[in-house]
C-alpha cells in the first residue's frame, strides 16, 4: 500500500491480485456503506495511532483498508495505507460485517480486548465473555434470547447495546470468535481439520470450510500452510486446548472422545 505522494503498487491478498485503487467487485458495495459502522471512533485519533503504530491502542480499534479488503490492528507491521483509503471499526466483528477480512500479518485474532467503558459497557463485556470464553452461542439450541436471559435483559436491548458499543450483533461476535479460535488452532496445533472445526464451535466441517473461504479467501489448509511458512506451529509444553471454551475442549469425532 502506498504512502502519500507515491504511486500505489500491486497488492497481493491471498488468491487474487488487483490494483489497490480498485477493490474487488464483490466487496465494493460493502465498503461504500462501511461508514455506518463508525459510531464511536474519532477518525483523526485513530489515524494518528495507526500511523504511529501506538501499542496502547491495540485492541481498541481495527483499521479497514478499502484498497485491499483487509482489516488490521493499529500495530500492523505492513506499510500503512493512505489515510483516504482507510476506515475504522470498534470491533473485529464490525470489520468483518462490513466485508473486510483479517490480516495474516498482524493477526487480529490475537488482539487484546480494549478497556471497558462505564455503565452498559459492563453488560456488553460480560456478554462477550460468555460468547468468547464459554461459547454461549455455539451449542445446539443456543440463541440470542437465551444469552439475554442469562444477563437479565431482553434480547432487543442486548442487540442495541452490542450495536452501540461494538457496532456488531451478538451473532456476528460469535462468528468472529469461532473464526479466531480456529485460526489459533490452525496456527499453533496439528489437529485435523475436523478437530479444529469442532473445538472452535463450528457445527459442521462444511460450514467451517465455507466461513474460512468467505473470511480469508483461503481454505483452512492454505491458512495453516501460510502459518508454517512463517514459523508458526505447535510448541513443546504448550496446550492450545486451554484457550478454547471448556465445553469445546473435549468433543467427539466418529464416536471417539478426544480431549
Amino acid at each position: 500500500m502506498g504512502v502519500s505522494g507515491e504511486p500505489d503498487e500491486i497488492v497481493s491478498i491471498g488468491l487474487i491480485d488487483f490494483e489497490p485503487n480498485e477493490p474487488p467487485l464483490p466487496l465494493r458495495h460493502k465498503f461504500e456503506n462501511s461508514l455506518r459502522y463508525h459510531v464511536m471512533l474519532d477518525f483523526d485519533e485513530c489515524d494518528r495511532a495507526r500511523l504511529a503504530r501506538d501499542r496502547s491502542y491495540d485492541g481498541r480499534f481495527f483499521t479497514g483498508a478499502r484498497t485491499t479488503g483487509v482489516y488490521c490492528r493499529p500495530i500492523c507491521p505492513v506499510r500503512p495505507a493512505l489515510s483516504k483509503n482507510v476506515c475504522y471499526f470498534s470491533s473485529a466483528a464490525a470489520a468483518e460485517a462490513a466485508g473486510f477480512r483479517p490480516c495474516l500479518r498482524c493477526r487480529p485474532e490475537t488482539a487484546p480486548f480494549g478497556p471497558a467503558w462505564a455503565g452498559t459497557r459492563a453488560t456488553v463485556d460480560r456478554a462477550r465473555r460468555l460468547i468468547i470464553a464459554e461459547g454461549a452461542l455455539d451449542h445446539e439450541g443456543a440463541s440470542v434470547d437465551s444469552l439475554a436471559e442469562r444477563l437479565g435483559i431482553g434480547p432487543r436491548h442486548l442487540s442495541r447495546l452490542f450495536a452501540r458499543h461494538l457496532d456488531a450483533t451478538p451473532l456476528q461476535v460469535a462468528k468472529t470468535a469461532r473464526i479466531q479460535r480456529a485460526k489459533r488452532l490452525l496456527d499453533e496445533t496439528d489437529f485435523s481439520m475436523t478437530e479444529v472445526a469442532l473445538r472452535s464451535g463450528f457445527r459442521s466441517l462444511r460450514r467451517f470450510n465455507a466461513v474460512f473461504v468467505e473470511t480469508y479467501q483461503r481454505t483452512p489448509s492454505q491458512v495453516r500452510r501460510f502459518a508454517r511458512m512463517n514459523g508458526r506451529g505447535p510448541r513443546a509444553g504448550e496446550c492450545e486446548v486451554a484457550r478454547v471454551p471448556p465445553r469445546l475442549a473435549s468433543v467427539t469425532v466418529s464416536g471417539q472422545e478426544w480431549a
